[in-house]
């Protein structure tokens, strides 16, 4: 059965809920008055949380927004800003865009009130540690997924008495990293490597931040600012280091994209999501203050979900489905990671329905099937605007990947295969280092980019490495990106970054346009 959440907003109290991460508003009292107590700290954190499950982070428009621009995914909606977005001529006045910049702005103006409140608060010293951890690594997580969709973008850390009064300036590249690796370092050294067996209100809960998910996303931003060292060292620590034996692959690679088996032993952060008759709600929850009839939805079933299931507002390239084929398993069927993210016909793999009925489609047609109810036989089904599967924002295929890239920039691309093969394991394919022995630093990378569209297609994850590869500024690669997807086709440089919403420009006249503008 589906995860029960605790919510509790406006004083209204859930009961009997124990295992799951309670989401709470704080913003009943004035900032003035509030943090006083370690129950406003602990309320107070839990609101940070609620951020993540709003129209403008993970509940729909921050992944629908982030896969469409990478060549796995296209637009394929009536509604013209997901097209644009994909084809990166979105203006600077969509709604969508300036939608995630509020809501990724809302989690940083939260965390900074438990980060600067929490520290006077008189309360046990262990729980306030976890507390304030927690906020930073929600607040490094909110500017890095700013940094990556804006590039250039404030990073207020003070709290004026009026929220609508932030005019911070526009931070430089080093500042805005700086920070990122801060708060991800702080998340690491408060956090618990699990919150099972401790004394306090967090007790035995999971979906909050623990020390492994600071651990991996502070490697997985050194990363992207190619510290490749430093990224190593973080990546390590989980797979060889202190963190040993934490996290390990899902023997399914299905099971990190179902409504059930969540908070696996491959996730090291995800948001949590639930439908109505498991945690009630009767107001999708698209943003703003919540209020007690929020739900605590994911759309994206919906936004995603074929013809006749859901919007389908946007489709897999034709090369992604492609690229699936290129090996087959050591027993001659189709990467089985095929039909965990596309929905295709496929009667060789025993694969010719799609919601439990008979394929209605074009032979040729496919669709999305990672994050939507397709297959999984669950109450969701008929329903995915109420979908409860959750996001999951790090799995631990990421940091064998990442570990496996690390090494090779370092000059150990024979280390690499080692990392490599235990997520091409999981999908039954062969041995790299006998099909494919001594390869070189750079086959190594056009492996690594092989191998980590096949794992990570559909996960947010596609145009950040095109971009941080720096693809876009090779003419070969934007050829070969433009061969993939035609979207590509009508990229100009800087575009590869959402516009800085035009709103946010008219008030902030500290704000620097970017080149996406």
């Amino acid at each position: 059965m589906k995860k029960i959440l605790c919510y509790i907003l406006l004083g209204l109290l859930s009961t009997g809920c124990k295992k799951q991460l309670d989401l709470q508003n704080p913003n009943a009292k004035t900032i003035d008055l509030y943090w006083k107590t370690a129950d406003d700290a602990q309320t107070g954190v839990n609101a940070i949380y609620n951020s993540l499950i709003q129209d403008g982070t993970y509940m729909r428009m921050f992944p629908a927004l982030t896969d469409v621009r990478g060549d796995d995914f296209a637009g394929d909606s009536p509604w013209g800003d997901l097209v644009q977005v994909g084809n990166f001529s979105i203006p600077s006045n969509s709604g969508p865009v300036q939608w995630i910049w509020a809501a990724h702005y809302q989690l940083i103006w939260r965390a900074n009130q438990v980060i600067i409140n929490v520290p006077a608060i008189a309360m046990d010293e262990d729980l306030k540690k976890r507390i304030i951890g927690q906020a930073h690594f929600l607040r490094g997580l909110a500017l890095f997924n700013l940094a990556n969709t804006y590039r250039d973008i404030p990073v207020p850390l003070e709290l004026p008495v009026d929220k609508s009064k932030y005019r911070t300036p526009t931070a430089t590249d080093e500042v805005l990293w700086a920070q990122i690796f801060a708060d991800f370092k702080a998340a690491k050294e408060a956090l618990p490597v699990t919150y099972a067996g401790l004394n306090g209100p967090d007790a035995g809960q999971t979906g909050r931040a623990t020390k492994g998910a600071a651990t991996g996303m502070l490697g997985k931003a050194y990363l992207y600012k190619k510290k490749w060292v430093e990224a190593a060292a973080e990546f390590n620590e989980l797979i060889n280091g202190a963190q040993k034996g934490k996290y390990a692959l899902m023997a399914n690679y299905r099971d990190n994209f179902k409504e059930v088996n969540e908070n696996n032993v491959e996730s090291l952060f995800e948001v949590q999501f639930g439908q109505p008759d498991a945690v009630g709600g009767t107001v999708m929850n698209y943003g703003g203050e919540p209020n007690a009839n929020w739900k605590q939805v994911s759309s994206v079933g919906r936004t995603y979900a074929m013809d006749g299931y859901g919007y389908s507002d946007f489709l897999p390239t034709r090369w992604m489905y492609n690229e699936f084929k290129i090996e087959k398993t050591k027993d001659g069927k189709s990467d089985p990671r095929l039909l965990a993210t596309i929905a295709s016909y496929e009667p060789a793999d025993n694969s010719i329905t799609v919601y439990g009925n008979k394929w209605p489609f074009a032979l040729t047609a496919i669709y999305p099937r990672k994050y939507t109810h397709d297959g999984l036989n669950w109450p969701g089904n008929d329903d995915q605007e109420n979908s409860g599967i959750n996001n999951r924002i790090l799995r631990y295929a990421d940091i064998l990947l990442m570990y496996a890239e690390a090494l090779n920039e370092t000059g150990n691309t024979a280390d690499a295969y080692t990392y490599i093969q235990q997520v091409r394991n999981r999908a039954n394919l062969s041995d790299l280092s006998t099909t494919s022995p001594g390869m070189n630093q750079v086959q190594m990378r056009t492996q690594l980019a092989h191998e980590r569209a096949l794992e990570f297609s559909i996960e947010c994850i596609r145009i950040n490495d095109i971009i941080r590869w720096g693809w876009l500024y090779d003419p070969a690669k934007l050829a070969e990106l433009k061969a993939h997807d035609a979207d590509f086709n009508t990229w100009t440089p800087g575009k590869e970054y959402l516009p800085i919403p035009l709103s946010e420009l008219n008030v902030n006249p500290n704000l620097k346009r970017n080149p996406a503008n």
